[in-house]
């Protein structure tokens, strides 16, 4: 497993566009999926001990970021023939297990996460309301293993400046994960 940092922050590059299917059996575009105030896109997957340390934690995140505004999307680019854990039907299991509170979709020809730039689980994009980057950094401390409760939240205390102010923060840690599992040629 290899570990992997994400890059600085592009203050204002645009959200790429996006069709994908979701779990819950609709094709979701990226204006579906955006919210008055702004956008969070987020690259997980189901077998990453990274996203599993704050699976909950962005759950309740993400429920609140939609109450600011803030539109929230998850989405598993990762190669499933050789991580079956990732596949569709697990995906819809999670979802379901988890009660995710956003379209959780798949990127099958993985198009997507190159569109966006994504290298690793979890990666976050966060977008204003007129779909600028605005954050590219950390969930919170949290590594292979959930940080203690208290702990910052980074992402959301950056979305939640996003929804009231249109920008995020200059200071931004990267997000650190499992490398995307591209598909070989």
């Amino acid at each position: 497993m290899v570990s992997t940092e994400t890059p600085l922050c592009d203050f204002g590059a645009p959200a790429p566009d996006f069709a994908l299917p979701g779990v819950d059996g609709r094709i979701w575009t990226r204006d579906q999926c955006k919210g008055a105030r702004g956008l969070l896109v987020m690259f997980i997957c189901n077998h990453c001990p990274y996203v599993q340390a704050i699976r909950e934690r962005l759950v309740r995140d993400a429920r609140e970021l939609i109450d600011l505004g803030i539109g929230c999307v998850a989405i598993s680019s990762n190669d499933a023939n050789d991580y079956p854990e990732d596949s569709f039907d697990n995906m819809k299991r999670v979802a379901e297990e988890f009660a995710f509170p956003f379209p959780y979709l798949y990127d099958e020809s993985q198009a997507v996460a190159r569109a966006y730039g994504a290298v690793c689980t979890p990666d976050f994009f966060g977008y204003n309301a007129e779909l600028g980057l605005q954050y590219r950094g950390r969930f919170d401390a949290s590594r292979k293993e959930t940080a203690p409760p208290d702990v910052r939240r980074d992402l959301f205390e950056a979305m939640k400046q996003v929804a009231e102010t249109g920008r995020g923060p200059t200071e931004q840690i990267p997000s650190i994960g499992c490398s995307i599992k591209w598909k070989k040629d």
